[in-house]
């Protein structure tokens, strides 16, 4: 099934409301950690925890525009709600406890959300690589006609790379889970390790191994790099299907649907609009790494200049990756793909692209590497120029005759021979997703 994109739900997940309801979540679970340890009376985290649904972020917003800060505002509201038992949130916590660790459950909420759409992407994406996965095509580098592969082989490739990424995501959920309980500069003057140890259990996180004022920044740029390299790789991806839907290529395309309309000028055009749509959005999610690399380092204990950043650039990011994870599924389901024209184009140049089988025969036969290469390349230069079809130029050639027979020259041309080894690193590439 592929999820349609939700916008909703992604503005939900970096709502103030949601926002500041993870705040509560974090002020409870300490609250309940630290009345375990008797720092504050019992009773006091189910006296306060009912009033999580009344919260306003209208009222919050109200208190911040007189104490310009916005956990006092938080906590003003609550104790406005709650009553006198709030007065033992927030003991011996500093706001970026709060923040740090309400941070990095939403990142973790919104990694499970990316997750959701990378793996439906990554199950259509299977279905088209064992649908072509013996639909011979030209193999190119650097744009010019190379040796044959399979359109299956092409987009195991993409497979794999898409693979990947879900594990360097995987990676960066891990890296990104964890919070801090440590107070103003992380020596834990008025908390305990093994307080912040609970309350962070209870929220399914783990502590920051030596922490400042802030959770280290390594880790969150370890994430935007995550979501950056994810991003490319979807562009690779897109950068690939907007070639193969050139009118000289032809091999491949975007569905065309009924009453879509490629151009306001030119009514026979049919753009790869979702494609190109998807390279312009991948520039917008890598854009977040620089920033997120510079955020590591801050002065001292902690200064505010990471905040800024992450406002802005962790909202933007993951939405747009999920809307991107989205439109490439939709895209991959609905490509459509010609095979007589991906045969056409890999007949184009009469199989100049058993030039190295023949090359590689001729060492077989004792003759030095560079020899073999001249006596192949001339008759390949032949065909290019329009004197003959290559494998009669070869056949003709009495220097090659005298050292391979007709069928070794001909075994090179055939296209089981050139393929013969495609189906194995397609299930290769089919095994390589992480569950």
């Amino acid at each position: 099934m592929i999820p349609r994109y939700s916008p909703e739900k992604f503005v939900t997940l970096w709502s103030d409301l949601h926002k500041y309801q993870t705040w509560f979540d974090v002020e409870i679970a300490a609250c309940e950690a630290m009345e375990a340890a008797g720092s504050v009376p019992p009773g006091t985290a189910v006296s306060v925890k009912g009033f999580r649904g009344q919260l306003r972020s209208e009222r919050i917003d109200e208190i911040e525009r007189t104490t310009r800060h916005d956990v006092i505002a938080f906590l003003t509201h609550v104790e406005e709600l709650a009553g006198p038992p709030a007065r033992y949130l927030h003991r011996g916590m500093t706001s970026s406890d709060v923040l740090d660790t309400s941070l990095a459950l939403i990142l973790r909420e919104a990694s499970d959300l990316l997750l959701e759409r990378l793996d439906a992407l990554l199950e259509t994406l299977a279905g088209r690589v064992r649908e072509h996965r013996r639909t011979p095509m030209m193999g190119r580098s650097h744009g010019i006609h190379a040796e044959p592969i399979t359109f299956g082989l092409v987009l195991a490739g993409h497979y794999a790379a898409l693979c990947r990424g879900r594990a360097r995501l995987r990676a960066a959920r891990t890296e990104i889970a964890v919070g801090k309980l440590a107070g103003a500069v992380g020596t834990y003057a008025h908390l305990t390790p093994a307080i912040e140890r609970d309350a962070l259990g209870r929220l399914g996180l783990e502590p920051e191994t030596v922490s400042t004022q802030v959770v280290s920044r390594d880790r969150h740029a370890f994430y935007a790099a995550s979501l950056g390299v994810l991003a490319a790789g979807i562009e690779r991806f897109a950068t690939n299907i907007r070639h193969f839907q050139r009118t000289e290529v032809g091999e491949a395309e975007e569905a065309f649907q009924k009453g879509q309309k490629g151009s306001s000028a030119m009514p026979h055009k049919r753009n790869p609009i979702l494609s190109e749509n998807l390279c312009g959005l991948a520039r917008v999610v890598r854009a977040m790494v620089i920033p997120a690399m510079e955020n590591v380092a801050l002065w001292h204990e902690r200064d505010i200049s990471h905040s800024s950043v992450e406002r802005m650039a962790f909202p933007d990011a993951t939405t747009t990756l999920a809307f991107m994870l989205e439109r490439l599924t939709r895209l991959t389901k609905n490509l459509v793909v010609y095979p007589d024209k991906l045969r056409a184009n890999l007949e184009m140049t009469g199989r100049l692209w058993a030039s190295e089988g023949v090359l590689l025969a001729l060492i077989d036969k004792g003759i030095a590497r560079q020899e073999a290469y001249v006596m192949v390349q001339r008759n390949a230069m032949r065909a290019f120029a329009g004197e003959g079809e290559f494998k009669k130029l070869l056949l003709a050639d009495q220097e090659i005759r005298g050292l391979l027979g007709q069928e070794e020259i001909e075994t090179q041309f055939e296209l089981e021979h050139a393929l013969a080894q495609v189906d194995a690193v397609i299930d290769r590439a089919l095994e390589a997703k992480e569950e």
